[in-house]
């Protein structure tokens, strides 16, 4: 399989194939014939050419309609599209130097030309006449892609004078820049926040491949020991196991106040403009703009769900903290609980507790296993789809896979590529993207992708899983299947095209096949035996489920707390010291418990800064309500069946944005979600 070319060394291609449609399956990228040097040529190209589409829709001499307004321009920007869809793969997947400058060069053309269109006065004059006649048209479908454009252009300031517009342009362009440099920061930051441990002896507790792992990428990184790399989030996984208390202080400290000196200036001054922009646009705060078009609608329905939950999630995180007091006393230790200590300490509680120890489970978690005879297995199970390795392929690096899916007929459905492990260049985190978006006006078939951060073990050796990279792994399938299962006519409603706060439904209603019984039996195999996991530890691993929720509920709300707060500051305001901004917000909401810190503080939330979900992480606790809802119901009646998974698929996976989101949810379920099944799921509840 080949990886994208190196453009120091391609000296044959002549031609730019991202100026073309792809003659691969379902127009698959030719990743083994893009090049670096051929995406700037290739967003000018696209550019102009989408430049051209717009300015003769705009200038049709014909009455607006549907048709040659709204229905023409989805019918535009096929290069532009494919190149922007490329290279952000790149830049998410594949970052390096050269590919870094290119994001600086690319992404203000991108932002002027987004202006462009949405402030063009003649071609919103067309909008607005089809928006006005809205309701003659008889397709619903077509009447929320009217609503859908009418809601883009006004959002994007269409409707203010020109001296605002001029304004407005200033701060896309700065926001863009600061999101752009905050995002770079981070990935420099994975490469440079590392930590190089020279004696074998301080890693007593982790066992033998996670050592030969970290010496490995400590020979790749040309160093002599074992290097540590950070995940994108402030607990780090070795911190479970590594029983030497400094070296558990060092790398949490280093994850925790990662990237303050680079980011934090871009933190005040992203906060700073984007309550400027919306001030603009007519809203109090960044977060009312954001959420005015989302589920919630108002930031006070986020506040109080979060603020509903802080107390419970408190009171738990107490509880279990005092069972860690205990056993950090038990074993001779004179001292207070810190972070550092807390999942060090936490798994020692779960063995006393449950008899389970993360070394029992690994061997049971074989990555090809969990995911051939684990996700594909349960989504056979529910949908009736199959997966066929694609070897022919072409992919962007050696170790992604693709496979197209299959359905219950034996009619092609899509194509889905997985990214396993980490790596220099590669953000953290988890994800899912469309590389093609299905859609039936132009015929387009999906192709998608998971890209996870698995750490890559030793050459030889198996990749074994925790169970919480079990669970990212059919989580991030939740998209996968979102985007799989879309039957939308228009591509701008089609697949995951939703608001973020119904968006991470699918997926976190596909975390919990992970433990299903007859899932879990099928998949967890010892990796040298092929033997069952024993009855007992499966067991313990269900009965286990909802330990330490409430560490993981109060990591979770820091977090989404912090990013409201950033996000509901008001125009002028002026914010110093990042640190004092963040423990203020906390405390404001009785959600600071020093031993537990937010899952992302404000210098590396990726989320709330670079990645999209500004005023947004709430999004995954109000769609979680959805989640626990959904599957207790599909529990109670039947669990994995194909009439289960039928239902699911056409009430909510197929229908994009093409409708209103909660009649799907009603449609599946007979009614709105509740709360109760969340609280149970998360064990804050009996």
């Amino acid at each position: 399989m080949a990886a994208p070319a190196d453009t120091k060394k391609d000296t044959k291609k002549v031609e730019n194939v991202l100026l073309e449609p792809s003659p691969l399956t379902f127009q698959a990228p030719q990743y083994d014939l893009i090049t670096k040097a051929d995406f700037i040529p290739a967003f000018k190209a696209g550019i102009k050419e989408h430049s051209d589409e717009i300015a003769a829709i705009a200038n049709n001499p014909e009455a607006p309609t549907f048709a040659n307004t709204i229905v023409a321009m989805e019918k535009t920007g096929a290069t532009l599209d494919r190149t922007s869809r490329a290279f952000f793969q790149y830049s998410g997947l594949l970052a390096d130097d050269e590919v870094q400058k290119i994001e600086e060069q690319a992404m203000p053309m991108l932002t002027e030309h987004s202006d462009n269109i949405y402030m063009d006065p003649k071609l919103f004059a067309r909008v607005q006449a089809v928006y006005d006649a809205k309701d003659k048209l008889t397709d619903k479908v077509d009447q929320r892609l009217v609503q859908h454009y009418y809601d883009e252009f006004v959002r994007a300031g269409a409707k203010l004078n020109d001296q605002d517009k001029a304004k407005l342009r200033d701060l896309n362009g700065e926001l863009s820049k600061l999101a752009t440099e905050f995002s770079q920061n981070i990935l420099k930051s994975f490469k440079d926040d590392t930590i190089l441990v020279t004696d074998k002896a301080q890693l007593q507790g982790l066992s033998d491949d996670e050592i030969n792992g970290l010496a490995a990428a400590a020979k790749t990184a040309g160093k002599e020991g074992y290097l540590i790399s950070l995940v994108n989030t402030t607990r780090q996984p070795l911190l479970m196991h590594l029983d030497n208390r400094e070296l558990r202080q060092k790398i949490w400290e280093t994850s925790a106040n990662r990237a303050q000196g680079t980011n934090g200036p871009l933190v005040l001054k992203l906060a700073e403009l984007r309550a400027e922009k919306a001030k603009l646009l007519g809203y109090d705060t960044w977060a009312g703009y954001v959420l005015a078009d989302q589920m919630a609608g108002k930031p006070a329905a986020v506040y109080s769900m979060l603020d509903n939950l802080a107390p419970k999630a408190v009171d738990k995180a107490k509880a279990e903290a005092a069972d860690i007091q205990k056993e950090i006393k038990a074993e001779g230790g004179n001292f207070e609980l810190k972070p550092w200590d807390w999942n060090y300490y936490a798994e020692k509680v779960r063995k006393a507790k449950y008899d389970l120890d993360e070394a029992q489970i690994k061997p049971y978690f074989e990555f090809n296993r969990v995911l051939n005879d684990g996700l594909f297995f349960a989504m056979n199970k529910l949908y009736g789809i199959t997966f066929k390795p694609r070897t022919d392929l072409p992919v962007w690096q050696e170790d992604v896979k693709v496979w197209q899916v299959f359905d219950k007929d034996g009619s092609p459905l899509a194509l889905f590529y997985l990214d396993p492990y980490a790596r220099v260049g590669k953000n953290g985190g988890a994800w899912m993207d469309e590389i093609v978006t299905q859609n039936y006006l132009m015929d387009g078939k999906p192709v998608v992708y998971n890209a996870l951060n698995i750490p890559k073990p030793a050459a030889g050796q198996p990749t074994l899983l925790t169970f919480d990279e079990v669970v990212t792994m059919f989580h991030e399938f939740g998209h996968a299947a979102h985007g799989i299962f879309s039957k939308v006519k228009y591509p701008s409603l089609a697949g995951t095209s939703t608001s973020r706060d119904f968006v991470e439904f699918p997926s976190q209603f596909n975390e919990d096949w992970a433990i299903n019984p007859e899932v879990l039996a099928n998949y967890a195999k010892n990796y040298k035996t092929g033997e069952p996991i024993p009855a007992d530890l499966l067991k313990k691993i269900r009965d286990a489920a909802t330990f330490n929720q409430g560490f993981n509920t109060v990591e979770y709300l820091g977090a989404a707390l912090l990013d409201m707060e950033w996000h509901s500051i008001k125009a002028g305001s002026k914010i110093t010291d990042v640190n004092a901004f963040e423990k203020a917000a906390l405390e404001k909401h009785g959600i600071y418990y020093a031993p537990v810190m937010p899952r992302y503080r404000s210098c590396y939330f990726s989320h709330a800064f670079s990645g999209g979900y500004s005023a947004g992480y709430y999004a995954y606790l109000w769609t979680e309500v959805f989640a626990a809802d959904a599957f207790s119901y599909m529990k109670d009646n039947g669990g994995l069946t194909h009439a289960n998974g039928d239902k699911f698929r056409e009430d909510v996976l197929s229908k994009g944005n093409s409708q209103d989101l909660m009649q799907d949810y009603i449609n599946f379920r007979g009614q709105q979600p509740t709360i109760d099944a969340l609280l149970k799921r998360r064990g804050l509840v009996d």
